[in-house]
């Protein structure tokens, strides 16, 4: 590496997603020191478990300066507001635990990871951290995960806008983008039908953001339709889903008010 690559401080970047939690070190370049490590989404996950998993994958990588984390749901200056799959028994589309509802809500899992990494912790939705690997900080750019369920982002100028959960918002029938898209749908209706879903929820997204550019991210995105792809304009693109990892060390530079000094 050259001195200019590794000037900064390292960053863990951890994505944790509603099937795996995956985590590699980063230089101030954004490049991996080390292949990303996966494990999968323990269940059920109280907050004090998600900790001990990070810091178990975090102990068998080199030593950072620094970590970022990105995590389902409404995260607001490190304090959990709601976060959809961890508060389930045995994850995702399995019955809501009341205990562990009680137990996400209003914590801060910011401070309690960096009290148990021993260095400063930037916690942010995971499609915020994966659209910090990919915006290109000019005009207002909108960030689509597609996994598990559905995540966004939304940055303007390069600064990230207030997280607003589109995934719960209708598309149709009263049925949510989270589940109207994510990943039990994918397998039920195959990539096909499921292409052209992705499709409708963009030309309905559209008109109510108005986006300079729209990336399409997350382990599915590659799934789309090359067919479906052609149709969705020169305004969008799709992303590799490293990004979420990638993006852990521009999320420092692109974080809201009150975050963490790195």
């Amino acid at each position: 590496m050259s001195a200019a690559s590794t000037q900064g401080p390292s960053t863990l970047a951890v994505d944790c997603g509603g099937g795996g939690i995956k985590a590699s070190v980063l230089d101030a370049a954004g490049t991996m020191h080390v292949p990303p490590v996966r494990v999968p989404t323990p269940y059920p996950l109280p907050p004090e478990r998600l900790v001990r998993t990070i810091a178990d994958l975090a102990a068998t990588l080199p030593r950072a300066e620094r970590a970022t984390v990105g995590m389902p749901g409404m995260i607001r200056h490190g304090v959990v507001i709601a976060t959809p799959h961890y508060v389930t028994r045995s994850g995702p589309r399995s019955r809501v635990d009341p205990e562990l509802l009680a137990a996400w809500a209003g914590r801060d899992i910011e401070a309690a990871l960096a009290d148990a990494l021993g260095y400063p912790v930037l916690v942010l939705n995971d499609a915020e951290v994966h659209g910090a690997g990919v915006v290109s900080g000019s005009g207002l750019e909108l960030v689509l995960t597609l996994g598990t369920g559905l995540g966004s982002a939304l940055y303007d100028g390069g600064t990230l806008a207030p997280h607003l959960e589109l995934s719960h918002a209708p598309v149709r029938w009263g049925v949510t983008h989270d589940a109207y898209l994510g990943e039990h749908e994918r397998r039920r209706l195959g990539d096909g039908v499921w292409s052209r879903r992705v499709r409708r929820a963009v030309d309905g997204l559209r008109p109510v953001v108005l986006w300079d550019r729209l990336y399409l991210g997350g382990g599915n995105a590659r799934r789309i339709r090359p067919a479906v792809l052609e149709l969705l304009g020169d305004d969008v693109v799709v992303v590799p889903n490293s990004a979420g990892i990638v993006g852990g060390v521009r999320a420092w530079s692109l974080r809201p008010p009150g975050a963490p000094a790195g």
